[in-house]
C-alpha cells in the first residue's frame, strides 16, 4: 500500500512539474538552411554582371556570399513601391538587345544597399550598428562643426570631403535615379532612402563583403587620419602596430564571427579586435560607442555619456570593465590599471592646463565684441583656438590612449603648448587694447548650406 501511494505522490509530482517546464523559456533553436537552386531572376542578375561588370561578378564568386547560395537579389531586391526602387536599371528588361533583355526577368531593385537590408540575414550586427557613433556621425557632424554651421565650406569642398567618410542624405532626381548630389557615397553615417542610417560597406567592402579586410587597421585608416583623428597613424607607431607590420602575414583572418582568439589568431590587436571584436568573455559587437570610458573627439574630454553631440546610452566605468578585460587577453592587470591611470592623467592635463583656459579666454573675447561670431575661420585667432583641440588636443589625448609617444608629445602636447602661447598671446594683445579681430575680407570656398538636414533632425524628439 505504502508503495502504491508512494507511485501516486510521485506521478502527481511530475503531472504538477511538466506544465512548469512547459512555460520555461528556452531559446528558439536556430534553422539553417541553404537552398541549393536560385531563380531565374537571380541567374539573370549573376550571368548578365558577369559580362558587364566582371570586377564585381569576381568579387561576390569570391566570397562567402556565394559560398552560401546567396545571390544578388538576396541584397538588392526591393519591392515595387520602395522609395529606393532603381528606375534606370527597370529599364534594362525592355531592351531586347540584352540576354536578360525581357520582363519574365524583372525583379524590383535598389541599388543602394542598406543595413535595413543587411539586417534580413544580421539582425544583431545592424541593431548595434545603428546605436553607434558611426551611424549617427551626420547629427554629431553637424552639431560640432563650425565648417558646416556657419557655411565656411562649398557644397562641392563637403561631398568630395567631409560627405565621403561621415555619409550624405541620399535623395532621388526627378527621374527617380539616385541623386548624382549625394550619390555615389558609402559614407559610414549615410541616410538611405529606406530611412536606415548608414552603409555596411564603408568596412566590409562589396562585392566581396570580406570579414578579413574589415579586421584590418587599412579599413578603419580610409577615414581615421590626417591631424584632427591620426589613428592609423598613431595605431602603426605602437607596439601593436609594430607587431601587425611584423606578424600580420602569420594571423589567422578569417575566423568565424564571435570567435577571433588574440594568442590563437592574432598576437596583436587591430583597430576591430579591441573596439568591436569578441575577446576572452567580451561579446563582439558593431556598436563603437561602447568600450569607451572617455570621449575624445570633443573640444572639452567629457564621459561618453555627456558627449552633447550624442550622448551615448553607456555606463563609463562598465565600457571601461569591457575594454579592460580586452587588454587582459594579452597584458597582466597592473600593466592595464596602471596604462589607464596614466591616460586618465593625460586628459585632466589637457582639460585643465590648456582647453579650459583657452575656452574662458575665447569666450570673453566673444562676450567684449572682440572677436565676431557671424562666421567662423575668417578670424586668424578662431583658427588657433579651433586647432588647439581639433587638430593638437586630439593628438595628444588619442596618442596616449593608443600608446603612440611621438604623437601625444611632439604631434600632440608640443604643439599644444605652441598654439596656446600664440593664441593667449594674440587674446591679450586684443583685450589689452580692445582692438577687434582682423577679419579676412575675402574668405575663400563658402556658400555650403548652414540648414541642418531636417530628415536628421526634425524626426529627433
Amino acid at each position: 500500500m505504502r508503495r502504491v501511494s508512494a507511485t501516486l505522490v510521485a506521478l502527481l509530482c511530475l503531472a504538477w512539474a511538466v506544465p512548469v517546464l512547459a512555460q520555461q523559456a528556452f531559446p528558439k533553436p536556430k534553422e539553417y538552411r541553404i537552398e541549393r537552386g536560385m531563380p531565374k531572376q537571380a541567374e539573370a542578375c549573376i550571368q548578365c554582371h558577369r559580362q558587364e561588370t566582371p570586377g564585381i561578378f569576381t568579387d561576390w564568386a569570391m566570397s562567402r556570399h556565394a559560398s552560401a547560395n546567396i545571390t544578388c537579389l538576396d541584397c538588392h531586391q526591393a519591392q515595387e513601391t520602395d522609395k529606393d526602387v532603381s528606375q534606370a536599371h527597370a529599364k534594362y528588361y525592355d531592351r531586347k538587345d540584352l540576354p536578360f533583355g525581357s520582363r519574365e526577368y524583372y525583379i524590383p531593385v535598389a541599388a543602394a544597399v542598406s543595413p535595413k537590408d543587411c539586417s534580413r540575414c544580421h539582425p544583431d550586427e545592424s541593431a548595434q550598428y545603428a546605436k553607434s557613433k558611426h551611424a549617427n556621425t551626420i547629427e554629431i557632424m553637424w552639431k560640432i562643426d563650425p565648417w558646416l554651421n556657419k557655411g565656411m565650406n562649398s557644397e562641392e569642398e563637403r561631398k568630395a570631403g567631409c560627405y565621403v567618410c561621415h555619409g550624405t542624405i541620399l535623395k532621388t532626381d526627378k527621374d527617380g535615379n539616385l541623386d548624382r548630389a549625394t550619390w555615389p557615397n558609402v559614407g559610414v553615417g549615410r541616410l538611405n532612402l529606406d530611412g536606415s542610417l548608414g552603409s555596411c560597406t564603408s568596412c566590409h567592402t562589396r562585392h566581396r563583403f570580406s570579414v578579413m579586410e574589415a579586421r584590418k587597421p587599412e579599413a578603419c585608416g580610409q577615414c581615421h587620419l590626417g591631424p584632427d583623428h591620426p589613428q592609423i597613424e598613431i595605431y602603426m607607431e605602437s607596439k601593436h602596430g609594430d607587431i601587425y607590420t611584423a606578424f600580420k602575414d602569420t594571423y589567422n583572418w578569417n575566423t568565424a564571427g564571435g570567435a577571433w582568439t588574440p594568442g590563437t589568431d592574432y598576437r596583436a590587436p587591430t583597430c576591430a579586435a579591441c573596439h568591436m571584436s569578441g575577446s576572452g568573455k567580451v561579446m563582439g559587437t558593431h556598436d563603437v560607442t561602447e568600450r569607451l570610458s572617455w570621449e575624445t573627439q570633443a573640444p572639452l574630454t567629457v564621459r561618453p555619456s555627456d558627449f552633447a553631440a550624442f550622448p551615448a546610452k553607456t555606463d563609463w566605468k562598465a565600457e571601461r570593465d569591457k575594454m579592460k578585460a580586452v587588454c587582459l587577453q594579452c597584458h597582466a592587470k597592473s600593466w592595464t590599471d596602471g596604462h589607464y591611470e596614466a591616460f586618465d592623467k593625460v586628459v585632466q592635463e589637457y582639460n585643465e592646463v590648456y582647453y579650459k583656459p583657452a575656452k574662458a579666454k575665447f569666450d570673453e573675447l566673444v562676450q567684449k565684441g572682440l572677436v565676431s561670431t557671424e562666421k567662423y575661420f575668417d578670424e586668424e585667432i578662431e583658427v588657433e583656438f579651433y586647432e588647439l583641440w581639433h587638430h593638437e588636443g586630439r593628438r595628444a589625448r588619442m596618442g596616449a590612449m593608443m600608446m603612440a609617444p611621438d604623437y601625444s608629445w611632439w604631434h600632440g602636447f608640443y604643439e599644444c603648448k605652441k598654439r596656446y602661447n600664440k593664441f593667449m598671446e594674440m587674446a591679450d594683445h586684443l583685450l589689452s587694447t580692445g582692438t577687434k579681430a582682423y577679419i579676412y575680407p575675402n574668405y575663400p570656398g563658402m556658400g555650403g548650406s548652414t540648414e541642418k538636414p531636417p530628415q536628421i533632425f526634425n524626426k529627433k524628439p
